[in-house]
């Protein structure tokens, strides 16, 4: 196997490739990584990378998002939560309060953090106090939550838990009418966690194509040119490209300490809808520190637009594979960095960040097709 970046290009390049092969690079960063290196126009024209469901704070659900405002807002409490999730906007009037970031504007006590132990450190130190940790991200994330609470959490440290399974969304995918990809390059680091071998199903139940890949060009290159053989050969297999760090069963022990803390439930992903088996959330014997057990009266759906994306917003056809973010009706306009409108333009995981991060400035909208 060719070890350079040049090397795996030019194998590329002399690939018979049919015309067109849609490849879905499920992980924000794989798509930080392709983006940046300027993959998409070194590479033949025939192959078109799709940016997929990878984005924790793209489809954190919106009511998740709203209730931990409103907590911060109408509570004596503090509210912790990864930075990126400070600047989502929720779909209320625009006069409302829309962001966590607004709302710590207004008075509320929310504090950005970096990892679960500033949990536990700001707990300890506000013993009097209900602190509410806000828990977006996928396995890779939950994980070391699943550590914290495995070593034992102060009683007035509540989790929101809005943590997700990868491997869900991309099975809705296939399992469509019309799959979007023809071939997965999977998560490296969901894979470090979950092993290699949860991609499997994608091989042997769709018939696709499956390379692990890492976050080097080099990484991402082997995993392209493995699907592209894969297909060529027809003789499908599911490819660990990133095995520095990847093993085919992954790290039992953060396995172990996802099962002992957390079940696994039927899920909402915001502006796809309820994805089964897709969600974390603690187990009975964690029930004490349940925040929607805690504020039940927090916890409702029934508002109106509750968990939809925002009007003209459609991060969540950019999310499923179905149009390319700047194809967006809002991106470059309405929709930027600095006045975010759809989730997909705030987390540096968001394709629509990464993209007018690159220098894609300008929306190419186009009409969707409803699906």
């Amino acid at each position: 196997m060719p070890s350079t970046a040049k090397q795996l290009l030019d194998k590329i390049r002399a690939l018979p490739l049919p015309t067109q092969v849609r490849i879905m690079n499920v992980c924000g960063g794989h798509e930080r990584s392709i983006t940046m290196a300027g993959l998409r126009s070194a590479l033949p024209s025939t192959i078109e990378l799709i940016p997929g469901p990878g984005c924790p704070v793209c489809i954190c659900p919106e009511e998740d998002i709203y209730l931990a405002i409103q907590l911060a807002l109408h509570e004596p409490i503090i509210l912790l939560a990864f930075g990126d999730m400070l600047r989502v906007p929720v779909n209320v009037p625009k006069a409302a309060i829309r962001t966590l970031e607004q709302a710590k504007a207004a008075g509320a006590d929310i504090r950005p953090i970096a990892s679960p132990t500033e949990a536990v450190t700001i707990a300890k130190a506000n013993p009097n106090v209900t602190i509410v940790f806000f828990v977006a991200g996928f396995e890779t994330t939950c994980a070391p939550v699943a550590a914290m609470l495995a070593q034992g959490i102060p009683d007035n440290l509540l989790l929101l838990m809005s943590g997700r399974l990868t491997w869900p969304a991309v099975a809705l995918l296939l399992d469509s009418d019309t799959p979007a990809f023809d071939a997965l390059i999977a998560p490296g680091h969901v894979a470090t966690i979950m092993g290699a071998e949860q991609w499997r199903f994608v091989v042997e139940q769709h018939q696709i194509p499956t390379a692990v890949a890492g976050f080097t060009t080099e990484s991402l290159l082997a995993a392209i040119y493995s699907v592209l053989r894969q297909l060529l050969d027809a003789k499908l297999l599911l490819d660990n490209c990133y095995p520095q760090v990847v093993n085919s069963e992954g790290n039992r022990k953060a396995q172990q300490l996802l099962q002992t803390s957390f079940t696994v439930i039927d899920a909402p992903w915001r502006g796809i809808g309820v994805i089964p088996h897709s969600g974390f959330e603690l187990n009975a014997a964690l029930a004490a520190h349940n925040v929607r057990l805690h504020f039940p009266d927090y916890v409702s759906a029934a508002r109106k637009n509750a968990g939809t994306m925002p009007a003209g917003c459609d991060c969540a056809s950019v999310v499923l594979g179905k149009i390319k973010p700047n194809e967006c009706r809002l991106y470059g306009s309405a929709c930027t960095p600095r006045q975010p409108v759809g989730p997909c333009m705030v987390s540096d995981e968001g394709a629509c960040r990464i993209w007018w991060a690159s220098g894609i400035k300008q929306s190419t909208a186009i009409t969707l097709e409803p699906y």
